[in-house]
């Protein structure tokens, strides 16, 4: 009985340490820049958010958080930096749907890490209403009338990677149509895509209106489809999915604030509190607003990981339902 009470006691004396260099550790956090790492480059929403995010807690911490922009292999670039970074807190991600739901069941045989186990998952940031659209010169206004047409004419869908989103939703919409159309993906996300669409090498893609807006608005892009559940004020007139005859097809993405695993929890509550302080602030929910993005944000650290792995376990479905292939 002596034995275990000395081990309780030492064991005991153990835990406490951990939680107070943790503590201190997040008391002092930062004391030099912290980097945020963008999967994509620059010109998309999630970059649009990121550097958004990043000049706020710039000003909240009295450091620079630098942000920096890893594109390329569907976000396994950006993933594997932050998986393999030391969780001390000075290595941050703003990830997504694709990169941090997605490619887990998608990218699993070739992916070198984990993103449910390997990444800290911190706190939801924003959702973003989407649209499927078309290059203007594709005669047609609705879904059901380019479905009619693509059984004609050789059309292509962009995305913003191979399992991305966007991928896998336009190819549920191109089944759905039961037409053919070509894949093309692009690493560098809306900040390809957009040009791609405007200058028709490709006729369809499902894009954020917060990246999209001010093309759509000009006519160099034509809206189809909002994938939001009503009709959006900025398009009074275009159909929901629903509408459209294609209920269930379509994502209205995330965004959300990663670190490597193991971030001791005394700094993880700590990242999570200046990351709720900065973009609950009516200043930051204004200027997200003006961009039709809305500040959609997590109770707890642990309440976005189960979101986060509902999320995997729901487009693991949809990868497997949909036979879509990732070759």
């Amino acid at each position: 009985m002596m034995q275990f009470r000395t081990f309780r006691a030492a064991l005991l004396a153990v835990t406490t340490l951990f939680i107070s260099t943790a503590a201190q550790a997040a008391e002092k956090f930062p004391t030099r820049p912290v980097r945020m790492i963008v999967p994509y480059a620059p010109g998309g929403a999630t970059d649009i958010v990121a550097r958004q995010l990043a000049t706020k807690l710039s000003e909240y911490w009295g450091y620079q958080v630098v942000v920096d922009n890893r594109a390329g292999g569907s976000g396994a670039i950006a993933l594997e930096t932050v998986a393999r970074a030391l969780p001390d807190g000075y290595t941050l991600m703003v990830g997504n749907v694709s990169t941090n739901a997605i490619s887990e069941p998608a990218f699993a045989k070739t992916l070198s890490i984990k993103p449910s186990r390997d990444l800290a998952p911190v706190t939801n940031l924003i959702e973003i209403p989407h649209m499927f659209m078309i290059n203007p010169a594709v005669p047609v206004s609705t879904l059901r009338q380019l479905a009619d047409y693509a059984k004609t004419n050789r059309l292509a869908y962009a995305s913003a990677g191979i399992a991305s989103y966007p991928h896998l939703d336009a190819a549920r919409l191109v089944k759905a149509m039961g037409v053919d159309m070509t894949h093309i993906p692009y690493k560098g996300g809306a900040g390809q895509i957009i040009p791609a669409i405007i200058g028709n090498e490709v006729q369809l893609t499902m894009l954020n209106l917060a990246s999209s807006l001010p093309h759509l608005k000009a006519g160099r892009i034509k809206p189809l489809a909002t994938t939001w559940p009503t009709r959006r004020a900025e398009f009074p007139d275009i159909q929901t999915m629903a509408e459209a005859g294609y209920p269930g097809i379509g994502t209205n993405a995330w965004n959300g604030l990663f670190g490597p695993a193991k971030l001791p929890p005394a700094l993880l509550a700590y990242l999570h509190a200046s990351a709720l302080k900065v973009l609950e602030s009516p200043d930051m929910k204004e200027a997200l607003g003006k961009q039709l993005i809305s500040v959609v944000t997590s109770k707890s650290p642990a309440e976005y990981a189960k979101f986060v792995n509902e999320d995997i376990a729901k487009w693991a479905a949809v990868i497997r339902d949909n036979n879509i292939s990732l070759d």
